[in-house]
């Protein structure tokens, strides 16, 4: 079985945040924000995410922009253009129009950690990711997401 995690950092401290990770044995954060360089958590921030990442937990660090929505999209549900649903709809869609089903497997991501800004998965497009590698994958995969 394939176990996919995600995390998100606001509302946490530096030290949840990385005893989480270290408390689940992930093997490398999968950075899938749309911008990580200016964000309200410093410990968050590239290029210190990365550091703080290998020194205090060993863990690896891989950006992975496909997974990342697009400014537009995160425009528009931000100022309330689009609802929730609408979101998941275009996200979908934005996710089969760069063939991420094609390009990357679950199994890719056995014992990695999604993360993303929001505190919670159930409006967050981590959450969609991971439902998405789930769906195309041949193999059972089970996510957890770090609270």
């Amino acid at each position: 079985m394939i176990t996919l995690y995600t995390i998100g950092f606001t509302k946490k401290t530096a030290e949840q945040f990385f005893e989480l990770l270290r408390k689940h044995k992930v093997k490398r954060i999968i950075d899938i924000r749309l911008n990580n360089t200016s964000q309200l958590a410093s410990f968050a921030k590239m290029p210190d995410l990365k550091y703080f990442l290998d020194k205090i937990c060993s863990i690896g660090y891989e950006a992975v922009p496909d997974f990342a929505p697009t400014k537009e999209l995160l425009s528009d549900y931000q100022h309330k253009k689009i609802d929730w649903l609408g979101y998941e709809q275009v996200f979908k869609q934005l996710l089969d129009k760069r063939h991420v089903a094609d390009k990357y497997t679950a199994k890719q991501f056995d014992d990695c950690c999604l993360l993303c800004s929001e505190d919670t998965p159930e409006h967050c497009h981590r959450r969609l990711v991971a439902e998405y590698l789930r769906q195309n994958s041949m193999e059972e995969v089970r996510i957890l997401h770090l609270k």
